[in-house]
């Protein structure tokens, strides 16, 4: 197999490689080691008519066989040749290649050791890859060997997920194709994982978690906001999934186990482009994944589509539509903050503005607008990517969240030199998002001069359209709520019932119940005065702002949700 190893390293047969193409010098090494001759040759041409390779024809018509190709290949190139048909790889030998130098170089890992790397390569004949492969491997010794292509097809699907086209399957086939989900040839614990994936994105869940437990292994989808169990393994599954996920990513490490993780898989499901980002942490029996599921196609949606009435919209659209100041919206996580500034910028992203926006991490891409993902690590903090921002010459910025006080004077100063700039909060209603700002350090004058509205918002579950049916309140209900009973005569109270569309939840999907505090000249006056968040919500009431609790019962009262849903997610509205 070495023989011409030596030769390999001649400049004579070194300059025949680069004036011969590719295929003629193969086929002329293919000759000279007595595999075919000049008639196969010309057979092979006749055959290939421009359709196929002329070693591919050679290949179809039996003339040679693929191992006969990847050897003479390998002794022409001086290299050695690996059989791979029953290569089980260790972890650590996987995780020395990324899936995207995988998939783009079409390459396998055969071993690995601190320092050093080898790869199988198809085509040794390839010099783009011989020469590229060295400069990414951060600074590794890199050694090549040659495989057949079948086989390197083969393990590139089973242990990266990637097709023969160097695209990731983990959307296209195996997760999007069921029949391809249920190839026998499929290990086990691909096939396991695909479709747990295909499963959570059927039920449309927000999260998928993996949580070892002390004798099994639990698998819960979150649909809704509402937590359910849908699984439960033997817990000697959970190390092989959880390798499986990590591979996935091709970013997060299989042997380490005791510090927390983060990684993303895309994938494509269906028609639609999903992304899941993982995080792992260790725990007493293990490591617990959350892998929260990102529906690309859900940026498309507008205002209404969250849940807005007809009123909201309308202030909402008047306040997108300023040219200027800051617009907040506030809510613990997991209420919907970000999907409703992703609405916002949905509705003004057209080629007469700039759109530029800073988040960590960047949850959405949208077409049109310059996003630009925040890497602490290298110093590209929220307050270091808005100045550069600002030299960009937008009209609109959308600041994933106002964390410190730089962030927040640099946002001020934007909104008042003529952006319009959007951001979040942590706050419990809109009339305290004043009082956040204060205590990260904004200075009141900025406050009252650039923020021209505060919103709030919760996320409550939507009664299946299916299934809902009519239905009354209770006492404690009515007394919760505040509501006076005359008022119900008029209303369109509706009931969960259950069914399969929504799993006999009574529930499918979730809306927005908000409230919005328009600053006016007094607003701002009591901001510059220092006045406590109590006197800003009294006057906001005067200025006709709706609790969230309020807005939350015209939802009911119109058959959209649940007093028990509203209830719950306002159970901190005083008034």
């Amino acid at each position: 197999m070495l023989v011409s190893a030596d030769s390999q390293r001649k400049p004579g047969n070194y300059w025949r490689i680069i004036v011969y193409s590719n295929e003629d010098y193969l086929l002329e090494l293919l000759q000279e080691s007595g595999y075919i001759g000049p008639e196969d040759v010309e057979e092979a041409a006749n055959a290939a008519r421009g359709k196929h390779t002329v070693v591919e024809a050679l290949l179809e018509l039996g003339r040679i066989n693929e191992e006969q190709v990847a050897q003479t290949m390998a002794i022409s190139a001086g290299m050695d040749y690996v059989d791979l048909a029953n290569f089980s790889p260790e972890p650590h030998v996987i995780e020395a290649v990324t899936t995207e130098i995988a998939a783009q170089y079409h390459v396998i890992p055969v071993d690995a050791s601190p320092g050093r790397v080898t790869l199988a390569v198809a085509d040794p004949m390839d010099f783009q890859t011989m020469d590229s492969l060295p400069h990414l491997m951060r600074g590794q010794q890199v050694d090549f060997v040659c495989a057949m292509k079948s086989q390197i097809d083969s393990l590139l699907r089973d242990l990266y997920n990637i097709n023969t086209t160097g695209d990731p399957l983990d959307g296209g086939i195996i997760l999007g194709d069921p029949d391809a989900a249920n190839n026998d040839g499929d290990a086990p614990i691909i096939k396991m994982v695909a479709e747990m994936l295909q499963e959570s994105f059927a039920l449309r869940a927000s999260d998928i978690h993996i949580e070892p437990l002390e004798k099994s292994l639990r698998i819960r989808y979150r649909i809704d906001g509402v937590l359910h169990q849908v699984a439960s393994h033997p817990k000697h599954l959970h190390a092989p999934i959880l390798a499986r996920l990590k591979i996935m990513t091709g970013s997060m490490s299989i042997d380490e186990r005791r510090v927390p993780q983060d990684g993303r898989i895309q994938a494509r499901m269906g028609n639609k482009e999903i992304d899941l980002r993982v995080s792992t942490v260790p725990t007493n029996h293990g490591e617990s994944v959350v892998m929260r599921l990102l529906d690309k196609s859900s940026i498309a949606l507008g205002l209404s589509d969250l849940g807005f009435f007809s009123d909201d919209q309308k202030s909402f659209d008047e306040l997108i539509s300023l040219p200027d100041g800051i617009l907040l919206v506030t809510g613990p996580t997991g209420s919907g903050k970000t999907t409703t500034l992703y609405a916002c910028l949905n509705t003004i992203n057209k080629p007469d503005k700039k759109i530029i926006t800073v988040e960590d991490p960047v949850e959405y891409v949208m077409s049109g607008i310059n996003q630009v993902h925040v890497k602490e690590e290298i110093g590209m903090t929220f307050a270091a990517a808005l100045r550069a921002m600002l030299r960009q010459a937008p009209n609109v910025i959308m600041l994933g969240e106002i964390r410190d006080a730089e962030t927040a004077g640099i946002a001020m100063q934007a909104a008042l030199t003529g952006h319009l700039v959007f951001s979040t909060l942590h706050t419990n209603d809109a009339p305290s998002a004043v009082a956040r700002l204060a205590d990260i350090g904004a200075k009141p004058f900025l406050i009252a001069s650039a923020v021209r509205a505060m919103t709030a918002q919760r996320l409550v579950r939507k009664l299946c359209a299916e299934c809902k049916s009519p239905g009354e309140l209770t006492e404690r209900e009515i007394r919760a709520l505040r509501l006076d009973p005359n008022k119900l005569l008029d209303s369109n109270i509706m009931k969960p019932n259950g069914c399969g569309r929504c799993r006999q939840t009574g529930y499918k999907g979730r809306m927005v119940i908000v409230e919005i505090f328009k600053v006016d000249d007094q607003v701002r006056t009591m901001i510059n005065e220092g006045l406590p968040t109590t006197q800003l919500k009294r006057r906001a009431r005067e200025l006709g702002m709706r609790t969230l609790r309020e807005d939350g019962v015209r939802k009911v009262m119109a058959g959209s949700t649940t007093a028990q849903e509203v209830i719950e997610a306002t159970s901190g509205d005083s008034d």
